[in-house]
């Protein structure tokens, strides 16, 4: 059967706002194009001046959304509830609709997805592509498929540049919304122990471990979950990521703790700045304070720890 593509055009200054309201509708099947930093991007990720002529005649002033609603799934009541969020934020916008089959939604991703340097130790690459790796870096090898989570979104990169301070050998890192596995999969290609993922989307957990097994990680050093924290989650953990939106985040803080070894840190991102005091004000309800701060384009992210 056929997906749905709902195509959200926005003002390129809001997208970050749109994007997060998005993201409430599906945690996958999702990508952005945006041309405002087009030139600098494609510099920074292949080294490279010369762009085709059609990206280069894009309208910079606009973003575009696409979301794609699967076919159990009711793509007018989407619909309904992105307008109904997107006029709350008065975030002037059109919505499109057309029938799309699943391979094109996959092959639309090879057209946005790009090798990509992130921190000092990691390389993201595509699994259609090769490139060169001059410095040595791990390379994380993925196919984002259905799930969300390529590495390229700011709260993603946030939270890959923060896991790298904190990854060594014998840390065991538990990952809340793994979404397609990439935080757990660096980790271990980063040098820990063991990465235990969980998530609520059965579809996202089968693609996260797909990428588990594209690198190669052994599956000894692995567990996704598909299912809530409190119901499957054992043990104690030296990491525990979360990368979702800021509720979820609020909701996870009042849970975390008991699963966070003496020292160990919690890193949370997915926050949009608008929500930095409802976040904070949870930490400091659940006892937890905040180690560093990290910002990019209006998405934070933190480092904590148990007072």
């Amino acid at each position: 059967m056929d997906w749905t593509e709902v195509i959200i055009t926005i003002d390129a200054n809001d997208i970050e706002r749109a994007e997060s309201i998005a993201q409430m509708v599906v945690p996958y099947g999702i990508y952005i194009e945006d041309y405002r930093t087009l030139e600098q991007e494609a510099w920074e990720i292949a080294n490279i001046d010369l762009i085709d002529e059609e990206l280069l005649s894009k309208d910079r002033t606009k973003g575009l959304i696409h979301i794609y609603i699967s076919p159990e799934e009711s793509p007018a009541e989407a619909v309904a509830f992105l307008s109904e969020r997107l006029n709350s934020e008065n975030i002037s916008h059109t919505v499109d609709t057309s029938k799309c089959k699943n391979e094109d939604w996959e092959n639309n991703w090879k057209d946005y997805f790009k090798p990509i340097k992130i921190g000092e130790k990691l390389l993201i690459q595509p699994d259609w592509l090769e490139t060169e790796n001059d410095d040595g870096r791990a390379v994380l090898r993925i196919e984002p498929g259905l799930a969300f989570g390529s590495g390229t979104h700011e709260t993603t990169r946030l939270c890959l540049e923060t896991l790298e301070k904190y990854i060594s050998d014998g840390v065991e890192v538990l990952d809340l919304g793994c979404g397609s596995g990439i935080l757990s999969v660096a980790s271990l290609l980063l040098g820990a122990k063991r990465a235990v993922g969980v998530d609520i989307d059965k579809l996202a957990v089968k693609t996260a471990n797909e990428n588990a097994q594209r690198n190669g990680i052994d599956p000894s050093k692995y567990t996704f979950i598909n299912g809530n924290l409190t119901d499957k989650v054992s043990g104690k953990f030296d990491v525990i990521v979360a990368n979702i939106v800021a509720d979820v985040i609020i909701l996870f803080t009042k849970q975390v703790a008991s699963y966070l070894e003496d020292g160990g840190v919690f890193i949370t991102s997915g926050i949009v700045d608008v929500r930095e005091d409802d976040v904070l004000r949870s930490f400091e309800e659940n006892g937890f304070e905040v180690v560093e701060r990290h910002e990019l384009h209006n998405w934070l992210c933190f480092e904590v720890r148990k007072k």
